[in-house]
């Protein structure tokens, strides 16, 4: 599907929108003329230092330990070609093709902003393939996440220099030079600084933030959704979530999904028949502590946004070329602020599913449930209902707790220990999707759980965004009944929950939803 809302690169950087219109949606991707004005500026400065005799890294110098290695003038485009395959060392699966275009875009977008000294054209030829659908093919094993995205940037890069393996818009994967033959396009010859600019950025690190912090802001209010249909399937209350509750631990996050809460369960027969009800005085933690869970995810995720935007508005190369001439060697490249958040963002992410997961749990127990059959089933015995589903549930809850312990405090010497510490922030980055995915499948078992024991509570009616909710919930995933092959139903709610339609639903009934 493409989008016809173009995206303009300037020198300003990038919202978060944008990436993700131009890595899911396929929006055409533009350089304005004053970043190109940047670029050129920043690149005759290059042009004139790289004449002189003073060494300049990656410029007139090897790389890494090689900093000191001088390199003649004639051999200087060499060194640049040579950079990209040798960089391009990556092992394993392929990296998927959302990441891949936001990692070019974000590529794009540093070059820029006027501070690398590489040639207009590199950034032009990025947004060339973009805007061709020619996805290059990056393996998932080989970045650090210090001295940028080495080996994926690398791997990206061949396909410009008509080399390594892409993928074609109609799924086809070809060498570089078929690649861009099909699309139209010429290979880039690459010149003094061009290969360096190409890889020294936190663009693979960058683009699964933002991809990851686009989809957790559609999963939390989600979780909202799926803790208010499980309050009402447990003859839950709603007192806890008052706002006055709240106003006196004011974490913005746990106010917003309080208030979530409140306007959710709004209406509710449901919650009406028993307010006087004995185990009402206080229900268990995983419904009355709702908010403060998903609330502290959503304060993590509000972090992780403003890490993210601001290195969407910086220029991550090295060296950098400044407006007085200067070219001088950084550390802009060390991923650690975006290693950090995702590890924080991961731990979040895993502890909203982990809440909802044992939701699910007291859902299914007779002894818990407020008189719902074992396990939700019909003639329990003869038929399991749900009872496996929450085992599906707590392995991917089980899956990320490993997942989130933090990639960050690790760190392997590279480079002959001239690189001596990294960030692992494309391992942080990497498991942190793989959180997310998980995520969205916890909270479609607990949907599903939920609207069937909401089932059990008719002729009682949960309130309008539940009873909205339930419904598609049930269309989806089935009401209850004798069991049947239980897999297809699951992921087809997970992917409503994906694609922001169980959010679109619940809004339609009550608003929009913070």
């Amino acid at each position: 599907m493409t989008s016809d809302q173009e995206v303009v690169i300037g020198t300003a950087g990038l919202t978060r929108e944008a990436v993700v219109r131009v890595a899911r949606s396929g929006a055409p991707a533009r350089i304005s003329e004053e970043a190109e004005t940047a670029m050129a500026a920043a690149r005759s400065l290059v042009e004139s230092v790289g004449t002189g005799s003073t060494p300049v890294y990656g410029v007139s110098t090897g790389f890494g330990l090689l900093a000191n290695t001088w390199i003649p003038a004639d051999r200087r485009s060499d060194l640049q070609h040579a950079l990209i395959r040798s960089h391009a060392a990556g092992m394993g699966s392929p990296v998927e093709t959302e990441v891949v275009r936001a990692m070019m875009l974000l590529r794009a977008r540093s070059l820029c902003l006027g501070f690398s000294g590489s040639r207009p054209v590199i950034a032009l030829a990025l947004v060339d393939l973009l805007n061709a659908g020619i996805t290059p093919v990056v393996p998932e094993h080989g970045s650090l996440g210090a001295s940028g995205d080495l080996a994926p940037l690398a791997h990206m890069s061949l396909v410009l220099m008509g080399e390594g393996r892409a993928e074609l818009p109609d799924g086809r994967v070809v060498d570089g030079e078929e690649a861009l033959r099909v699309a139209g396009l010429s290979a880039t010859q690459l010149e003094v600084k061009d290969g360096l600019s190409l890889i020294n950025g936190t663009d693979g690190m960058l683009g699964m933030l933002v991809l990851a912090l686009a989809d957790l802001d559609t999963l939390l209010v989600t979780a909202d959704i799926a803790a208010a249909l499980s309050t009402e399937a447990l003859l839950g209350t709603d007192r806890p979530f008052l706002e006055e509750l709240h106003a006196i631990r004011p974490h913005p996050g746990q106010v917003a999904s309080a208030a979530n809460l409140r306007r959710l369960l709004a209406g509710s027969e449901v919650r009406a028949s028993h307010v006087e009800s004995a185990h009402l005085v206080q229900d268990a933690y995983s419904i009355r502590c709702a908010p403060q869970v998903t609330g502290a995810a959503r304060d993590t995720w509000r972090f992780a946004t403003e890490v993210a935007d601001r290195e969407l508005r910086s220029a991550v190369d090295n060296p950098v070329v400044l407006a007085d001439g200067r070219v001088e060697s950084t550390g802009n490249f060390h991923g650690e602020p975006l290693a950090f958040a995702c590890d924080f963002l991961a731990i979040a992410a895993a502890e909203v599913g982990a809440i909802a997961e044992r939701r699910v749990d007291r859902i299914l127990d007779p002894v818990r449930s407020q008189g719902l059959p074992p396990f939700l089933a019909v003639e329990p015995g003869v038929n399991s209902g749900l009872m496996i589903a929450q085992y599906t549930a707590a392995a991917m809850v089980a899956e990320n707790r490993r997942l989130a312990q933090p990639a960050s405090v690790d760190s392997i010497p590279t480079s002959g220990m001239q690189e001596d510490h990294v960030s692992m922030g494309w391992g942080a980055a990497r498991k942190l999707r793989r959180v997310v995915d998980n995520l969205s499948r916890v909270l479609a078992v607990e949907l599903l759980a939920a609207s069937r024991g909401i089932e059990y509570r008719r002729p009682l009616a949960p309130g309008p965004a539940g009873l909205a909710v339930s419904r598609l919930v049930l269309e989806l995933g089935g009401s209850t009944g004798p069991d049947r092959f239980l897999s297809p139903e699951l992921e087809a709610v997970a992917a409503a929950v994906r694609s922001g339609k169980i959010r679109e639903v619940a809004e339609s009934a009550v608003g929009d939803l913070a």
